[in-house]
């Protein structure tokens, strides 16, 4: 058992912008290492407008109407879930990165493909080259969120397949409790976690700028490109886009800050 004083994140103070499995997931694993998170959920996701849409590609997916799925991320597995998906094995999945491959397996989907290093819209679009024929047109169903940017979809079109870009959720702000707004103004925190950039506007409008004594932690390249066009310093960077990726990197900068 680790002790006490071999805990690399021992008395630190971590704002987790997200509640559900990932976020108290994540809480546990700093709590491991002798943090004190704070759950703070700045996002929440609600049903797409469009039901009927959704429903009506589901169903023609399940018929076997498409080549590929991709998934942006592991909120559309909980969509996939609470529709009961069924993915039939003629299709194959392509999964955004780590985290959502983990999240498509948990609940019984085979993933076929995650980019090796480039967990984006961009990463995914250039690894499903490999499983291109020349002059062939895959039919591809790409589910996504309101908001997410338009990379995948023109991409894949431009190279001459048939793409169906469907919403599966809505991201949506969710007001901060005042006293953890006031602990972090006040420079109460050690580190704040930034894991999409929803959440990064998140904290752009409800928190504004954050004391140069809290740790601003990205959890991937991409999250931190969305920080800094949203006016956000962007003090550390996970390598890959994981929660255990976030928390190495964490653990490799506290080892610089001991008086934090």
């Amino acid at each position: 058992m680790m002790s006490e004083s071999l805990k690399p994140l021992q008395g630190w103070r971590v704002l987790v912008p997200r509640g559900g499995p990932w976020g108290h997931g994540i809480a546990a694993d700093l709590r491991a290492i002798g943090a004190l998170p704070v759950v703070a959920p700045l996002i929440n996701f609600a049903p797409t407008e469009d039901a009927e849409a959704l429903v009506f590609a589901l169903d023609r997916l399940a018929s076997g109407s498409f080549d590929w799925l991709t998934v942006m991320s592991a909120t559309t597995v909980d969509v996939l879930l609470a529709h009961q998906a069924s993915v039939p094995l003629t299709t194959r999945i392509a999964a955004v990165g780590e985290t959502t491959a983990a999240a498509l397996v948990l609940a019984g989907y085979k993933v076929d493909l995650v980019p090796h290093e480039d967990n984006s819209a961009e990463g995914l679009l250039a690894e499903m080259k490999q499983f291109e024929e020349a002059g062939a047109s895959l039919r591809i169903l790409t589910l996504r969120s309101e908001i997410a940017k338009s990379i995948l979809t023109p991409g894949l079109v431009k190279r001459g397949h048939t793409v169906e870009s469907v919403i599966a959720y809505r991201t949506i702000g969710v007001p901060i409790d005042p006293s953890v707004k006031a602990d972090v103004a006040a420079g109460l925190m050690q580190a704040l976690l930034i894991t999409s950039g929803s959440v990064a506007e998140q904290i752009q409008l409800q928190l504004g700028a954050v004391p140069e004594s809290t740790i601003v932690a990205c959890i991937g390249p991409v999250t931190a490109q969305d920080a800094r066009s949203y006016g956000l310093r962007v003090d550390l960077v996970a390598q890959e886009g994981s929660a255990s990726s976030l928390i190495e990197a964490l653990i490799e900068t506290a080892k610089h800050t001991p008086d934090r």
